[in-house]
Formats: C-alpha cells, sequence, structure tokens
C-alpha cells in the first residue's frame, strides 16, 4: 500500500498554479468550490463543529487555487475541508471516467450507493464509516456496524475500526476522511474488504486503487444552481436530486489504466503546449527566464507520480493474468 504522504502529493498534482477562487460556500453540510476558468465545481462535507472565530472568512476569493489546495495538508478541520473542495473543483474540470450513473429519483437518492451493491451484501459484515440517514433501512439484510466520530446511540465509535475492519467483508468509507487525516490508516485497516470510497467528497483518481479502494462512488454535478442554492440553505440530503447524482466506477487494474493513460495523455498534450510556448518565448530573442517555467516543472512531476502508478497497475495486472 502506498505511503499517507503519496495520496495527498497526488490530489496537489492536479492543482493549476494559474487558477484563481471565483466562489466558496460553507454550508451546514457541505462545502462547494467553484473556480474562474472554468464551470465545475467541487465539495466537501463541512466539519460538524461551528466556530465564530475564522480569521480567513470573507479573504479567499480570488486567492489562488494552488495556495488554498495547501490547506489540505492542515490539521484545522476548515481550512482541510475548503482545500478538499478546491481540489475536487480541480479534478472535476478533467472528463469523469466510465461510470455508472444512479438514479437520483428514488426515495432515499442517499442511499443509492448501498441500493446498488445491495444484491452483494446479503448476509455479508459490513462497516460503514459515518452515519447516512436512513441507512438502518438495510439492517435486516446484512451483519451491520456503523462507525462514527460522534456516534449516537446505535453507532459505533471511530475506535472500533481496529477490531472491526480487518474482519469485515465490504467497508463503506466516507471520503471526508481524507481532509480529517484517518483515510490512509482506514484504508490500510480494509484491505480484506471490498472497498467503497463514497461521498461528495470523494475525488476522481485512479491513483485511488493504490490505498486498496474497489470502487469509487463520487458525484456528478449536473445542475450547478440548484446545487448552490441548496448547500447554501443548510442542505444535507437534499443535494441529491437537487443538482447532484452518484456515479460508481470501478477501480480494477484494467479499468484504472486506461482512466490512467487518459490522463497521461492529457498531461503530455499539456507540457507540450508550454514547451512550445516556452520555445516562442526564447526565439523571440527575450533573454529572462521564461515566466511560466514553473508549470513545466509542475507538469513533469505530475507526469512522474503518474509512471509510478501505471508501473504499479501494469505490475498487478500482469500477476493476475
Amino acid at each position: 500500500m502506498s505511503s499517507p504522504k503519496r495520496l495527498y502529493e497526488l490530489l496537489l498534482d492536479y492543482c493549476s498554479a494559474e487558477a484563481v477562487i471565483d466562489n466558496i460556500i460553507i454550508g451546514l453540510v457541505w462545502t462547494l468550490c467553484q473556480r474562474r476558468d472554468c464551470s465545475s465545481a467541487g465539495l466537501a462535507m463541512s466539519p460538524g463543529l461551528t466556530t465564530r472565530t475564522l480569521p480567513w472568512s470573507g479573504t479567499l476569493l480570488d486567492k489562488p487555487v494552488i495556495d488554498l489546495a495547501a490547506w489540505i495538508l492542515e490539521w484545522e478541520p476548515y481550512k482541510a475541508t475548503v482545500a478538499m473542495a478546491v481540489i475536487n473543483s480541480c479534478i472535476n474540470s478533467r472528463p469523469l471516467p466510465e461510470s455508472l450513473v444512479l438514479d437520483s429519483h428514488a426515495e432515499f437518492p442517499n442511499l443509492a450507493v448501498f441500493d446498488h451493491f445491495l444484491p452483494q451484501l446479503q448476509g455479508k459484515k459490513v462497516v460503514v464509516i459515518g452515519r447516512y440517514p436512513g441507512i438502518e433501512r438495510y439492517e435486516q439484510y446484512m451483519q451491520l456496524n456503523i462507525l462514527e466520530r460522534q456516534p449516537n446511540a446505535c453507532d459505533l465509535p471511530d475506535s472500533a475500526c481496529e477490531f472491526l475492519l480487518p474482519q469485515a467483508d465490504w467497508v463503506f468509507l466516507t471520503a471526508s476522511t481524507i481532509p480529517n487525516k484517518t483515510f490512509p490508516r482506514l484504508a490500510e485497516l480494509s484491505q480484506n474488504a471490498k472497498t467503497v470510497l463514497m461521498g461528495p467528497t470523494v475525488p476522481w483518481l485512479p491513483q485511488l486503487h493504490e490505498f486498496g479502494i474497489d470502487y469509487l462512488a463520487g458525484v456528478e454535478v449536473y445542475d450547478i444552481k440548484s446545487l448552490q442554492q441548496t448547500i447554501a440553505q443548510g442542505g444535507g440530503v437534499r443535494i441529491f436530486g437537487h443538482g447532484l447524482r452518484y456515479r460508481i466506477a470501478e477501480l480494477a487494474p484494467t479499468a484504472s489504466m486506461s482512466w490512467l493513460q487518459q490522463q497521461i495523455a492529457s498531461c503530455v498534450a499539456e507540457k507540450n503546449r508550454i514547451s512550445a510556448e516556452m520555445e516562442t518565448w526564447y526565439a523571440s530573442g527575450v533573454t529572462s527566464r521564461y515566466p511560466a517555467y514553473h508549470l513545466l516543472e509542475q507538469v513533469n512531476t505530475r507526469l512522474s507520480r503518474m509512471d509510478s502508478s501505471y508501473k504499479t497497475l501494469w505490475d498487478q495486472h500482469a500477476t493476475a493474468n
């Protein structure tokens, strides 16, 4: 399994040094970020703690994306949450992988992922990290345990993960564990289970396969205006069916390799564009250093990490066959 630090390096790789923030909403349940250079949006679950002393409130618009994305390494929950939403706004500006769109018009659209996997969960030991409203309706079908940082009477504390996850058949892991930094350990404990990383906080990264994730159950924004209004007005589960729907992508080696190939090709095209611009700069007779050289360094670093990820997937594919 990859080191914890690598995940956060991969996330930061997707953030443009030139892009700036156009809009950030920190709602009661969800935080939303939009970039000025694209129509995509990124989400993250807001911290469950209220505060009146955020020193940077009202100062984030027009900030460089790369500056706020760096907050993903912070331990202060609001900073990390904003960073996750910023990073997802960058990742979501790229084409989504081949994935199954789930029905957002069901009775419980926030539970669509569990409905999708239900036939495979019958009688299984299932651990869910994070309480999803209405999830108790599945208790009769499986051996269900729910872990929460702030448990109610029906939940277990998150410390139970050390005991339950290694024995689980299936683990549904909320992606809010990425900004709160519990993801690496939880993913490690879930290595024996089929593991689904889920929720609006999910980053669409093929490299998450390296951390033992079998499925990404992330989201697709189809109506940004409706989503903004719902989040700003305190919406929780109502975002599903109000601008947002679930998609599921399997991270089997073959599928992940194909997805990563597309991202590598896009990265190479970006490198060639920057190189051509740099060549034109020097050909014009300018003697000062090309001002966007740092972008070339950034894309080279991203390509290097993608190459490492692809080799890992290739080796797994070769071993399996």
